[in-house]
């Protein structure tokens, strides 16, 4: 494992963050890490690759059928994943200790009862009244649980995962990391709980930074620790998960820079604690999209049930690390006491 010596943000501290009373101070005597994606590997870092009609289930995951610098090391019977990995493997072993690299399957839950909602009811309606409730009376979309669709979807990950350990002999993900609301626990149980040999135990581990931005609506406001643990009792939670939800602040907004500052910071958890190259993490549209950003990758939006891998470079500096502050977290707008009828739809 390598050697890494950077603070992380406790629970605690990012409460306080949430509830606008946390501001990073320059540390002179800390390291941090500074992430950037490594392109030119996935169809998703290219410029010419659209997201909204990309599938990776017809591409690899992604991976661009190209040579490695590396390949004369390689057997002539190896697929492209295998390359691909004895590559990463490579650059790891070359790279010195204050550097470390990292594959990142990042995969958004499939379809909620609250995605149902917000098309049946339109975005504006859904924003300013539906959102806040728990539901309507027939379906229930606070801490949204997956549609069958949204099953279905998982299965198709599960299934291509297991087709691509077949033929390409790509690497499992080696520790799996999900949000805590249900639907990516749903998502991730139903994806990896087959993948894996018997002898080989990987479950996912719970982390509260994962989790989708934090909107105030009710979707975005997550069960508690007994249910977690209740609901998926092979799951390990982290260390400090509080019993109840205490990032989530009803009819307020978090703003995206203060989005950004914890998933950096459990980023920094995640590279400083765990020596595992290949890794996944199932989250949300939104918290994927914050990941991107603080891994530096292009902006690259995903649908539910849809993955997308990144080649990950940390590395450690030592200094004060750039100082980011807090924004005032913004109030939502509400529209009507009484119900927006539906949009209507063409």
């Amino acid at each position: 494992m390598r050697s890494w010596t950077f603070k992380v943000l406790t629970l605690s501290a990012l409460s306080a963050l949430a509830l606008g009373h946390w501001t990073p101070r320059p540390n002179p005597s800390a390291d941090y890490v500074n992430y950037t994606t490594v392109t030119g590997f996935f169809l998703q870092d290219e410029a010419s690759t659209v997201p909204g009609t990309f599938d990776y289930t017809t591409a690899n995951f992604g991976l661009i059928n190209r040579t490695y610098p590396t390949d004369n090391e390689c057997s002539r019977s190896f697929t492209q994943w295998q390359k691909f990995e004895h590559y990463v493997d490579t650059l790891n072993q070359r790279s010195g200790r204050n550097v470390d690299y990292k594959v990142l399957f990042m995969g958004r839950h499939g379809e909620g009862y609250h995605n149902v909602a917000e098309s049946y009811y339109g975005t504006p309606a859904w924003n300013c009244y539906w959102s806040l409730l728990d539901g309507n009376g027939t379906s229930v979309w606070a801490d949204a649980k997956i549609t069958p669709k949204g099953q279905a979807q998982a299965e198709t990950a599960a299934k291509y995962w297991a087709s691509r350990v077949a033929l390409q002999k790509i690497p499992i993900p080696q520790s799996l990391y999900t949000s805590p609301l249900t639907r990516c626990l749903q998502t991730a149980e139903i994806t990896f709980s087959g993948l894996y040999p018997r002898h080989q135990r990987v479950v996912p581990t719970v982390k509260e930074y994962f989790r989708e931005g934090i909107s105030g609506h009710t979707c975005d406001r997550r069960s508690t620790k007994s249910y977690i643990r209740k609901t998926f009792p092979t799951f390990e939670i982290e260390k400090g998960f509080s019993e109840q939800d205490l990032l989530f602040k009803p009819h307020f907004a978090e703003q995206p820079v203060d989005q950004d500052i914890r998933t950096k910071a459990v980023l920094d958890d995640v590279f400083g604690n765990d020596s595992n190259t290949w890794l996944s993490i199932t989250s949300h549209s939104g918290e994927t999209a914050s990941l991107l950003r603080v891994l530096k990758h292009r902006v690259f939006s995903l649908s539910t049930g849809s993955v997308i891998p990144v080649l990950v470079k940390a590395e450690t500096i030592k200094g004060t690390a750039p100082v980011t502050s807090t924004v005032a977290w913004s109030s939502i707008s509400t529209c009507s006491t009484a119900p927006p009828l539906p949009t209507p739809t063409a």
